[in-house]
């Protein structure tokens, strides 16, 4: 196979170093895509300390020049931009890999629905919170009957001040391009709930709010004279919510290296002004089979983790996962060490109530490497293809849409103060194949 990558940020490399590395049997890189030529560069670089072969280089508007060297396309650009490159490639027939979200509205959705479906390409969403061991175990419970049939979901989602700040910095921080954290960062967990539960959100309702960051917050707390940005700030160095690119070779390269071309600014202010996005969010949804779903995501909590936890009418499943136990201060000053696969304190425990039973601690598994050896799985799916997996975590098109769609609901009930019913044309987008 032969791989086209648009979009060169740093999520980009995951998939970049896998065909370089255990995945090389699979496929080769044929052509990068991407406007700013500085971070072209960084990975013509890391191309070719292990390859001989000088990758050819596109800009944008020559997307579809591109398309003839490839037959699949690696899409990681800025989430507004997905379905533009996504409905070019399937509809020149090619395999497409997205990053999620799968795209950012509803119209948006249609459009990749129309082009999936007419497509002889397939498509693939990389969900890989589905991958990891004890989401899995999660999965394999509920659908094994452990706690009968779900009847309601609670499910709490802490950011710490290192990883959910990094959103109010970043070009995340315009709705205009995430659509904002309901969908960008929310969507990872919709879409494990739409999984856990092989079921469709029929109604949401939500509420989000900006208390945190954003000048108006800031001001209100006296938080005065910041600097637009961390780069030459006077507090560089001691104030933990000024990131230091310069202190990370792979974000000096990629974005302070870069930003005279496009003038993106990677360590903007979070506590400045053009802030469009929620740092608070709660969300009731009704699924098709009953199940109610309350959800809540905090951007600014002083530790990082979630909890989910399923009632049943056979008993109760809880799941406890601690991702960073508290957030050190210099952790968010030099990013490279702000990792939280051996953050202290981290655990996770997963238990089973069943009715006039005692309390049952479930092992979960762990392999080696990124979420628990999940990012190995799901490059595998990727790369060589679904396996037989009764767990159906490969997520096509169909995933995409309704993990985006309760995403898209959540904000427009946000923003009329009404509940949104989901429809889609009378499809249950239930995920059961690889779209």
């Amino acid at each position: 196979m032969r791989y086209a990558f648009v979009g060169l940020g740093h999520r980009a490399q995951m998939y970049v170093d896998a065909l370089l590395g255990d995945w090389s049997d699979t496929g080769a890189i044929a052509a990068l895509c991407d406007p700013n030529r500085t971070r072209l560069a960084y990975y013509l670089d890391r191309i070719g300390r292990r390859s001989r072969d000088r990758v050819p280089c596109f800009a944008p508007e020559e997307f579809g020049k591109m398309l003839e060297l490839a037959d699949a396309v690696v899409v990681a650009t800025v989430d507004a931009a997905h379905a533009r490159y996504v409905v070019a490639a399937l509809d020149a027939g090619k395999d497409v890999v997205v990053e999620k979200p799968l795209c950012t509205t509803a119209a948006d959705c249609a459009a990749i629905i129309e082009a999936a479906e007419r497509s002889t390409g397939r498509l693939v969403v990389t969900f890989n919170y589905r991958y990891s061991p004890r989401n899995s175990a999660v999965r394999r419970l509920l659908a094994g009957g452990a706690i009968g049939e779900v009847t309601s979901v609670h499910f709490d989602w802490a950011l710490d001040t290192i990883h959910g700040a990094d959103y109010f910095r970043r070009w995340h921080r315009d709705k205009a391009n995430s659509g904002g954290l309901l969908v960008h960062k929310a969507t990872h967990h919709f879409d494990l709930v739409n999984w856990w539960l092989a079921d469709a959100a029929a109604s949401v309702y939500a509420q989000t709010s900006l208390r945190f960051y954003g000048a108006g917050n800031a001001r209100a707390r006296g938080l005065t004279g910041r600097p637009a940005r961390a780069r030459n700030a006077p507090g560089l160095g001691t104030d933990p919510f000024l990131l230091d690119l310069s202190a990370d070779p792979r974000l000096k390269r990629l974005y302070l290296d870069a930003e005279h071309e496009d003038g993106y600014i990677r360590d903007q202010d979070v506590f400045g002004e053009g802030i469009t996005i929620d740092d608070n969010m709660s969300v009731l949804v009704r699924y098709e089979g009953g199940a109610l779903l309350t959800y809540s995501l905090n951007a600014h909590a002083p530790a990082e983790g979630y909890r989910a936890v399923f009632n049943g009418t056979a008993g109760r499943l809880e799941l406890d996962v601690v991702e960073r136990a508290w957030t050190p201060p210099h952790a968010a000053i030099d990013p490279t060490a702000s990792g939280k696969e051996h953050a202290a304190g981290a655990s996770e425990r997963l238990v089973l109530h069943r009715h006039w039973h005692e309390p049952e601690e479930i092992e979960i598994g762990r392999g080696a490497g990124a979420h628990g050896g999940g990012d190995a799985l799901l490059l595998n799916d990727v790369f060589r293809g679904p396996s037989d997996d009764p767990l159906a975590r490969q997520a096509g098109y169909r995933a995409g849409v309704a993990s985006v769609m309760i995403g898209v609901s959540a904000d427009r009930s946000a923003a009329t103060g009404a509940p949104v019913a989901l429809t889609a044309g009378g499809t249950r987008w239930v995920d059961g194949d690889a779209g």
